[in-house]
C-alpha cells in the first residue's frame, strides 16, 4: 500500500536511524543548531527520500541490498562527496548492490534520492531506453543532461510536496501509480542519457580503505586509536590513508579520530549526571590525557565547557553527537 511520512528532528541520533538504509551513523562538523526534515514515500515499487539538513557533517550508510538508486543533490551550488564521488547540482550518482559509504557535506545541504529493485531496473530500463543500462561498477557518477535532471528534480519536488500538504493522494493506489511511472521514466532518462563520469579506480581503492577503516575504528569505541596502529592493521600506509581521508571526509584521519572521540565525549557527559561520574572520568574514558587541552577543544566545537554539559543533560538534547550501530 503506497504511504508517506513527514519527519523534523534536532536529535542527530533519531534523524539517523530514520534514513532509510541497514544502518547510519551521523557526526556533525561544524557548531549550530541542529535540524533535519525527512520525507519518505513508499510506491508501489518506487521508493523515495529526500534529505534536508542544516549543518554540515560526515555521514557513514550502509545501504539497502537487492535495489538499484539514484541520488542528487536538491540544492543549486551545493554539493556533496559520496563514496568518493563528487556528487554536484548537475550529476547523479548511480548504486546498484548493497554497499557502505562515506557522504559527507560541507553546508546546509538537501538531496534527494530514489530507488527500484534491481531486477525490475534491468527489466523497465531496456523497455524505456532500448538499451541494457547496467553498469559495470557497483556504484558511478553520471552527468545526465540538463532537461532530464531538471524533470527529475521538478517530479521528486512534485511528489515530496504532495507527501507534506496531501498524502491523501499518495495513499490512493491509482494516482501513486501514475506518479511511480512519471518517476521511473525520469530516472530512466537520467541514466540513458547521462554520461558516465570518468572511471576512477584510486577511489574505489580508497573506499576499500576507509570501510576497513572504520570498522577498525568502530570495534574499539572506547579506546584511543592511534594512526600507526590502523595503518598496520588496515594494511595501508600512513600517507595514503590522509590521501583517503581527506578525499571522501573533507578531513585528515587525525582530525577526524579527534572529532568522532569528542562526540562520544559529549554523549556521555550528556547521558550522566554529576553525581555518577566526573569529566575527569569520562575524559580519560575516550583517551583525553591532557585535561587543560579537551577542555579547550571541546568549548571550541561546542560552545560550552564539558563541565556545563555534565551539569545540565537536560538541555542537551539535539546537540550533537555520534551515533554507534
Amino acid at each position: 500500500m503506497p504511504s508517506s511520512t513527514v519527519r523534523t528532528f534536532t536529535d542527530p541520533d533519531d534523524y539517523a536511524s530514520s534514513i532509510r538504509a541497514t544502518s547510519a551513523a551521523l557526526m556533525l562538523t561544524d557548531r549550530g543548531h541542529f535540524g533535519a526534515k525527512l520525507v519518505r514515500v513508499d510506491l508501489h515499487r518506487v521508493w523515495m527520500q529526500q534529505l534536508s539538513e542544516s549543518l554540515p557533517r560526515i555521514a557513514y550508510f550502509s545501504i539497502l541490498p537487492g535495489r538499484v538508486s539514484i541520488a542528487f543533490s536538491a540544492l543549486p551550488g551545493r554539493s556533496v562527496i559520496s563514496g568518493g564521488i563528487e556528487q554536484d547540482h548537475a550529476s547523479i550518482v548511480l548504486r546498484k548492490e548493497a554497499q557502505e559509504y562515506f557522504h559527507r557535506t560541507s553546508a546546509a545541504s538537501c538531496n534527494g534520492a530514489l530507488s527500484l529493485p534491481m531486477s525490475e531496473f534491468d527489466v523497465i530500463g531496456t523497455a524505456l531506453a532500448g538499451r541494457d543500462l547496467t553498469i559495470a561498477t557497483p556504484s558511478v557518477g553520471r552527468n545526465p543532461t540538463p532537461s532530464a535532471l531538471a524533470r527529475l528534480r521538478k517530479l521528486h519536488e512534485k511528489v515530496t510536496h504532495l507527501a507534506e500538504f496531501a498524502p491523501e493522494i499518495i495513499g490512493d493506489p491509482e494516482s501513486s501509480r501514475g506518479l511511480e511511472q512519471e518517476l521511473i521514466s525520469a530516472m530512466v532518462g537520467c541514466i540513458a542519457t547521462g554520461e558516465p563520469q570518468a572511471d576512477r579506480s584510486a577511489a574505489r581503492q580508497h573506499a576499500k580503505i576507509m570501510r576497513k577503516f572504520r570498522r577498525e575504528v568502530e570495534e574499539r569505541p572506547n579506546d584511543a586509536v592511534y594512526i600507526p596502529e590502523l595503518c598496520t592493521a588496515i594494511g595501508t600506509s600512513e600517507r595514503t590513508l590522509r590521501v583517503a581521508c581527506h578525499e571522501q571526509l573533507g578531513i585528515g584521519p587525525k582530525r577526524y579520530l579527534l572529532l568522532r572521540r569528542m562526540h562520544l565525549a559529549r554523549r556521555a557527559l550528556s547521558e550522566s549526571t554529576p553525581n555518577e561520574t566526573t569529566v575527569t572520568e569520562i575524559a580519560t574514558r575516550y583517551g583525553f590525557w591532557q585535561l587543560g587541552r579537551f577542555a579547550g577543544e571541546y568549548k571550541s566545537l561546542f560552545g560550552e565547557a564539558p563541565s556545563a554539559t555534565l551539569a545540565a543533560p537536560e538541555r542537551r538534547s539535539g546537540l550533537p553527537h555520534f551515533r554507534r550501530n
